[in-house]
């Protein structure tokens, strides 16, 4: 989301709030969160049957995801659509071969993260990047002011997109016996088809893009094509999955997949100081995405620098290479290894999550309400975590239930000294002062979770998935 001309700016939004963390604390609401509930009624319901059995489809039989409304899309074209994007990426670009996807990670001079998408190679200079509205504003910025011979389309979520529809739809399918059903609709021959690499196939009589990926353990597909073709590969799809108990999944379920699989969304980009910055901050909406972050948790900081992450803090530095120049690479290779934070999850204590149900009930206190299976309620969520000492060691972002573990689990970044399984530490659960004037935010008290440290992804089936496929 770009400023039109002569329109108010994301710098002009800076220059007005004396303090940006309490606007974003109190007074926003999160674009992303208006994606997700708008989409409830409108395109895709909550629940196709119920959240726990969709959330156990996905590691007992398998389920059918669709992603076609809520993220957004950028195509990049031209001779110099590779150096640009080697110019910004952090990760290393030398095998992108036409037949392959990446998660491609964006810092600033500074090192702090902008965002994270998904990008395919359709062709030698053609690009589709998938999700991230930041990055991709990001990427749009440097084309435009770095001269680069390149051109832009924009495609975006439908709740935001005026002419009603996507450029393509996207299914993810997932699960134990999601290869089968793969396998039973592709019509003809199916291509072997390797980790993060793509190909194509026809299903239900239409050409289809499959990119072979997993976000719950088990090699399943992402599988896109023109939207006009969405409902025969759908129910080609669900044809080819009754015998293999397919579900469908709604978006309680779709957003809540993070936990056992580990990916931490949507960080608030490092983008709000700095003058380097400033013209960006210029070009940028100040009634934009990046306008509109909706901090919350327990942790509160008077400097928005506070809430800045850098690609170790979010589990990127498997990704991160210095074999190429990019923006960020200096003051990446500088920070120490004190210095950066580990991703986790912290497993809460099951009768201190017991206590905070409990409290609904009775004359209070009320403590912060724990929503299923989804509970963070920032975008994103900064709640403290303390060591045994009451040190404060790192932040926990991300929270919900696992019906597959029966546990609460929440998406951390700890400092090194914590981070180690098995170390007990404490969550301080809901906001200071009653809590915040975000209107889904109700007035409780906050009460300290007791938690233990475990690998990232949490889920043994992930974990054995990234060693068999990490390169």
């Amino acid at each position: 989301m770009v400023k039109s001309n002569g329109g108010r700016s994301l710098q002009n939004l800076v220059d007005e709030k004396s303090n940006l963390v309490d606007y974003f604390y109190n007074d926003t609401l999160a674009p992303h969160y208006r994606a997700r509930t708008g989409l409830t009624a409108a395109f895709i319901p909550p629940e196709f049957t119920n959240w726990r059995d969709e959330q156990r489809a996905w590691r007992e039989t398998a389920i059918l995801f669709d992603q076609s409304h809520h993220m957004p899309e950028l195509l990049l074209k031209g001779p110099d659509a590779f150096k640009l994007l080697q110019r910004l990426g952090i990760n290393s670009l030398a095998n992108f071969t036409n037949d392959r996807a990446k998660q491609f990670v964006a810092c600033t001079p500074r090192g702090h993260v902008i965002g994270d998408c998904v990008i395919y190679r359709l062709g030698d200079e053609t690009f589709e990047l998938i999700s991230g509205m930041p990055v991709l504003n990001w990427v749009q910025y440097n084309a435009e002011k770095g001269g680069y011979d390149v051109t832009i389309e924009r495609d975006d979520p439908t709740p935001y997109n005026p002419t009603g529809r996507r450029w393509f739809y996207r299914f993810q399918l997932e699960g134990p016996n999601a290869g089968h059903i793969f396998n039973a609709a592709v019509e003809g021959d199916v291509p072997e088809i390797a980790f993060f690499r793509t190909a194509k196939v026809r299903i239900g009589g239409c050409e289809v893009m499959v990119l072979r990926h997993g976000m719950a353990g088990h090699l399943g597909a992402e599988l896109s094509g023109p939207y006009e073709d969405m409902e025969r590969v759908r129910a080609a799809l669900l044809e080819a999955g009754e015998q293999y108990a397919l579900k469908q999944g709604g978006t309680k379920t779709y957003f809540s997949t993070i936990f056992e699989f580990g990916w931490m969304p949507y960080p608030l980009p490092g983008i709000y100081t700095g003058d380097e910055l400033r013209d960006f901050r210029e070009w940028l909406s100040g009634n934009g995405w990046e306008a509109n972050a909706q901090l919350g948790g327990s942790f509160v900081s008077e400097n928005i620098e506070d809430y800045y992450v850098t690609p170790w803090d979010l589990g990127y530095g498997h990704i991160l290479k210095f074999d190429h120049d990019f923006i960020g690479r200096e003051a990446l290779e500088s920070l120490s290894a004190e210095q950066r934070r580990q991703k986790v999850t912290l497993v809460w204590n099951r009768d201190d999550v017991a206590a905070i149900f409990a409290s609904a009930l009775g004359q209070g206190p009320r403590y912060k309400a724990i929503d299923l299976p989804v509970a963070y309620y920032g975008w994103p969520q900064f709640d403290e975590v303390r060591s045994l000492n009451g040190a404060l060691v790192g932040h926990s972002c991300h929270c919900g239930y696992s019906n597959n573990e029966g546990e609460m689990l929440s998406l951390a970044m700890l400092d090194a000294r914590s981070a180690t399984p098995g170390t007990e530490v404490t969550l301080t659960w809901g906001e200071p002062g009653g809590g915040s004037r975000k209107p889904h935010v109700e007035k409780h008290e906050q009460f300290k979770v007791r938690a233990i440290v475990a690998p990232v992804p949490y889920a043994s089936s992930v974990q054995k998935m990234k060693r068999a496929t990490i390169s």
